[in-house]
């Protein structure tokens, strides 16, 4: 009797496959855009925890509805700075790490 066996593939042998190895321009810009989406999301999830509209939560750190709709939706273009006053707005902590080389450094 003869199976059909399935190959299965990893998803970073997908990424590897169609965007490109750790390290190419096009990988690293794929990283980048997924880690800004996941800070968009987790920016909502803290609003919706806090029960706020976008609007009221724009007041609180001084920017128009429109702009926290764009967090949102589209972290790329925030700054850091944007960034950390919307957690701080929200009452949450927010902690980054950088990785250099065998060391990882910590800004919370």
């Amino acid at each position: 009797m003869e199976t059909n066996k399935m190959k299965v593939y990893t998803l970073e042998d997908m990424k590897n496959r169609y965007i490109g190895e750790l390290g190419t321009d096009k990988r690293e810009a794929y990283e980048y855009e997924l880690r800004m989406e996941i800070i968009g999301e987790m920016i909502k999830k803290a609003r919706l925890e806090r029960q706020m509209t976008q609007e009221e939560l724009g007041k609180l750190i001084g920017v128009q509805k429109a702009q926290i709709s764009k967090l949102e939706n589209n972290a790329n273009s925030a700054t850091i700075d944007t960034v950390i006053r919307v957690f701080k707005a929200l009452q949450a902590d927010i902690s980054f790490s950088v990785r250099l080389e065998n060391q990882t450094l910590k800004l919370a």
